[in-house]
Parts: C-alpha cells; sequence; structure tokens
C-alpha cells in the first residue's frame, strides 16, 4: 500500500520544497513596499539666496519647504537602504551634475550627487515645481548595483 502513494508523497514533498526554496531565496526578506503614498516632509530653505549668487546664472534653488517623494524614489530608496535623512543631506551638500540635467514637457530635473554620511555615493534626482515643493524623482547607488522589482 506505501508504493501505491509514495509517488503522491514525493510530488507533494517536492512541490513543499519548491515553494519554501522560492519564497526565501531572498534571504527571507520583504520586498520594498510600493504603494501608492506621498509623503510631505517640511525642511528648512538651504542654500544661496539669489542675492548671494555673485555670477546671476540660474543654479539649482534648494530652497523649499515640501519635499515629496514620489512611489518610484521611495521603491528605489528602500532597495539602495537610502533613508530621508540621506536625501535632506544631498539636497543640502550634493554637487549638481550639469551633465545630467534633463528639461522636459513636465519640467526640468537636477541631478545632486555626493556622499552620504553612511558612506554611500548616491546620485539623487530633485524635480523642483511651483508652490515650494521639491519632488524626489528617483536614488541611484553609483558604486553598487542593487537588484529592485520596481517599475
Amino acid at each position: 500500500m506505501l508504493k501505491k502513494y509514495l509517488p503522491y508523497i514525493a510530488l507533494l514533498g517536492a512541490a513543499l520544497l519548491l515553494f519554501y526554496i522560492k519564497k526565501n531565496q531572498r534571504g527571507g526578506k520583504a520586498k520594498a513596499t510600493t504603494e501608492q503614498t506621498t509623503k510631505r516632509i517640511t525642511i528648512p530653505p538651504v542654500g544661496p539666496s539669489p542675492a548671494e549668487n555673485p555670477n546671476g546664472r540660474d543654479d539649482f534653488n534648494r530652497r523649499y519647504s515640501n519635499l515629496i517623494i514620489t512611489k518610484h524614489a521611495r521603491c528605489r530608496m528602500a532597495c539602495r537602504h537610502i533613508d530621508e535623512s540621506e536625501i535632506k543631506e544631498i539636497l543640502q551638500n550634493g554637487r549638481v551634475n550639469p551633465a545630467k540635467i534633463e528639461d522636459d514637457p513636465r519640467g526640468k530635473t537636477y541631478p545632486l550627487e555626493g556622499i552620504t554620511h553612511d558612506n554611500q555615493r548616491v546620485r539623487i534626482v530633485f524635480a523642483p515645481k511651483p508652490g515650494g515643493e521639491m519632488v524626489v524623482v528617483t536614488c541611484i547607488d553609483l558604486d553598487r548595483d542593487w537588484s529592485c522589482d520596481c517599475k
């Protein structure tokens, strides 16, 4: 009688083993949440005022009070272990990469690069919007290629 059910028991065991491996193949960590949320953070104004700009160029204005982190950026932050304090740090101290500035119908985007307090060399793409809002578009770790399921 055991010989009759042995193939079914082996098949069930293989299915359970496959399920366990698929569930835990990434070390058991949960995937980054990609919920449709917008979180607003109030930060103090930083950077030089227009009166302090001696060359008169229209540079990136870091003086915004509302920081909006998009769904995509929040997912990338989770994948790359970048937190909001590092975003603020790069917004304050980061260097604008003029070669990567883009201008499209949605507006201009400014990539700021720098090293965070935990020694990650990152590029954060910001899109200033009217009404005192700064939108975080995406986050990139320049030294390490992280696997990520963000769309």
